[in-house]
Parts: C-alpha cells; structure tokens; sequence
C-alpha cells in the first residue's frame, strides 16, 4: 500500500464510509469522534475552519472563463503532455468510473478527461474546467491538499470538509518541472467513494513519473532541434560561445565551461559568465546565441539589504540593478557565509527552514536566483562563483 493511501487492501468501503461520516460530524461538530481522523486529514481540517469555510452545502464557485482557461492551458507546460496522460486512464475510465483532472500551480482545473456519467455528476459539483479546488475555496479535498501539503493526498468520502463531497475519492499528485523542480500543476484521479481500489494510488504516482519524464524529453526534444538549426551559423563562427534557448538551457557550447543553464538571456542586458566575463546575448532563430564580449574579467555583486532587497551587478565594461525576493537574499547571505566549501541542497534546506526535507523548494528556488542573476551559483554543492566577489549593504541599527 502506498504511502499516502486512504485505504487498505480488503477494506470494507461502505462500513469505512460510514465510520468516517461519524468521525467527520463528530470532529467538525466539536464533539468526541469515534476514531482520529488520518494527520493530513486533521491539518486540512483545522486549515479549512480557521480560513472559515463551512462543511454543510457548497462554498463558493466562481469558475474562470474559457478563454482565461485557454490562456492557461497554452501557457502551462503540461499542455504538451495531456494527450499520454490521458492515456494513462482512457483504456479504464468508464468501467472504472474514474476521471482525469490536471490543474496548474494555483489548483485551477485546466484539463478533464473520462467517464462521461462522472463527468456529469461531477459538473453539478463544480469540479470542472476552469474551478479553483484550492483548500480555501472548496475545503478538504486532494487536490487543494497536495497544494498544502507539498505531497501527494488520497482522500476518500468523509475525509472531504464539504458535505457534497463525501460520495467521491480523491487522489491527486504534484507533477514539477524535471529541469527545475518549480511546481508545474496537480494530477488528480477521482470518482465515486465506493469504487475505489488500492491500485489508484499507484495509477497517480504512474501517471505523474510520465508526465515528468516525458516533460525532459520534449526538453532534450527542442534542445536538440536548436542544435540543428543553429548549425550553418556555428560552422560560420569562430571563439568561444554558447547557443541556448529562450530559458537558458544550453544547447550547444564551445569553447566555454559551463553547466546546464545560464540566466535566461535578455536583449538589453549582458550576462555575466563566471571564467568569461561579461557576454553578449545575440537573437537567432528559437534561440540566443552568446559570446564574449571582451578579455575574462570578475565582477561584483552588491546585495542591498538596505530597503527592499535588491542587487547591483557590476563588471568590467557594465552594470545592472535588479529588485531580489527575500528569499533568494537569504540563499545569497548563506552561501557567502559559507564560502568555498558550499552548501548541499540539504543543508541549505536545514539552514532556510530548520530541516533537511525541502530539498525541491531549495532547487526550484536556486534555479530562479540563477535565472536571475545569470551563474553566479555554482551547484554540487551550491556555493558563489570564484570570480563573484560580494558586498552586503545592511541597515544600521
């Protein structure tokens, strides 16, 4: 049984069913329930009722339109792998009454695909395209607590906050970015609370280990097809340069010893590549090509902690000034503290949140600073370029 299962195999469903409704008019009623509700259940709970939602009838839809909904749906990376998700539960979904449903970051339901009489019952709940099932706005449910809990969550009848969910299971997974681990959206396989088996838990976890791998392909995909395009004008080139896609990605160097990614180029900006300098971005087709600019210089980061967090970035020939989020202040303060020898991402986890277990987050986050401020962190461990040279600005008290 998966971690994260509602149930057990042989459970008796109708018989749980029932002992959860005691349970959940019990805990919500302020009463002694006959049993505990499950620890992911009662921090949804208390969640739910301190954000005041309230479990008889429906809270609030207000579900966006469609052509907000489209514009989601072309702007979400998982727009390019609906179809094999899909997949995953077309051959089953009627007899098995199950639905498909793929959100995006903020829980808004983009996508929805299966059994037509679920789908039915499922419109007069307001589970439908366009819905936000966020915890906020529809209580207890699995996609709303993945959200939460930074986890994958089943949910089966009671365990639900609302009333009109109690007839539903719900399992739901968080799908991230392979290339960044920045949270791409919310699978979810839901249906009628008394068909479910213990086999879904498995069917999600599936389903989301597909979308991230096919995710990476369709990146190694446009990598390589930028490669291609861009081989009459390296042919033409001489020096050392990078080619690299809209995000940073490299697709193809020379002459430069780089990781995997640079900040994402800008046609008004230098980028500042530590054991190069400064280097100018050139648009070409689907992509940028980069090169020096000049002799291999260092450069100076000042972090100004003095008002908002903001950084000034200053190399040989020229200089920028961008706004910084909090967050990535502290991750600059840590790694300078911590010199050569770096961080791990486990440390830094243990040094931001006080334990080792947000090493995703501590990903997601570098990957935004270095998008930000070009590669200036170095990863494996995470520590300052040695051509970076720091200064910290901080209030006087």
């Amino acid at each position: 049984m998966s971690s994260f299962s509602a149930i057990s195999p042989g459970t008796d469903l109708p018989r749980h069913a029932r002992d959860l409704l005691r349970m959940h008019d019990a805990v919500i009623g302020g009463g002694t329930p006959p049993m505990r509700p499950r620890d992911v259940v009662a921090r949804s709970w208390t969640r739910v009722l301190d954000a005041g939602l309230t479990p008889d009838g429906t809270n609030t839809r207000a579900p966006l339109g469609i052509d907000e909904v489209e514009r989601r749906r072309r702007a979400s990376p998982l727009s390019t792998v609906i179809g094999e998700l899909d997949q995953v539960i077309a051959a089953v979904a009627d007899a098995s009454q199950m639905l498909l449903v793929v959100t995006d970051a903020d829980g808004i339901i983009l996508w929805r695909a299966g059994s037509s009489a679920v789908r039915h019952v499922a419109d007069k709940l307001g589970f439908g395209e366009g819905a936000e099932w966020t915890e906020s706005m529809v209580g207890t449910n699995a996609i709303g607590t993945a959200l939460a809990e930074a986890a994958p969550v089943q949910l089966f009848s009671a365990e639900h906050f609302e009333q009109t969910q109690h007839p539903w299971y719900c399992t739901a997974a968080p799908i991230h970015d392979p290339r960044t681990g920045e949270l791409l959206g919310i699978v979810d396989v839901s249906g009628p609370a008394l068909t479910l088996h213990p086999t879904i838990t498995a069917l999600v976890e599936t389903a989301v280990r597909l979308a991230e791998s096919q995710l990476w392909r369709h990146h190694e995909s446009r990598l390589e097809r930028l490669r291609a395009a861009s081989a009459p004008l390296l042919a033409s080139i001489k020096g050392p340069l990078l080619i690299v896609d809209e995000h940073g990605w490299v697709a193809h160097t020379s002459g430069v010893a780089v990781r995997d990614r640079i900040a994402a180029p800008r046609s008004d900006r230098a980028l500042t590549i530590p054991g190069l300098g400064l280097c100018l971005p050139e648009q070409i087709t689907d992509g940028w090509l980069v090169r020096p600019s000049g002799h291999e210089t260092r450069f100076r980061i000042v972090l100004d902690l003095t008002a908002a967090p903001a950084v000034e970035v200053t190399g040989s020939e020229s200089s920028w000034r961008s706004s910084l989020t909090s967050r990535h202040a502290e991750i600059l303060q840590l790694l300078d503290h911590s010199g050569r020898t770096g961080l791990t991402a486990a440390a830094l986890s243990q040094a931001i949140y006080g334990d080792p277990d947000h090493v995703v987050t501590v990903r997601a986050e570098v990957s935004r600073l270095r998008r930000a401020l070009g590669s200036v962190v170095e990863t494996k461990p995470y520590r300052l370029a040695s051509s970076v040279e720091l200064t910290i600005h901080r209030t006087e008290h």
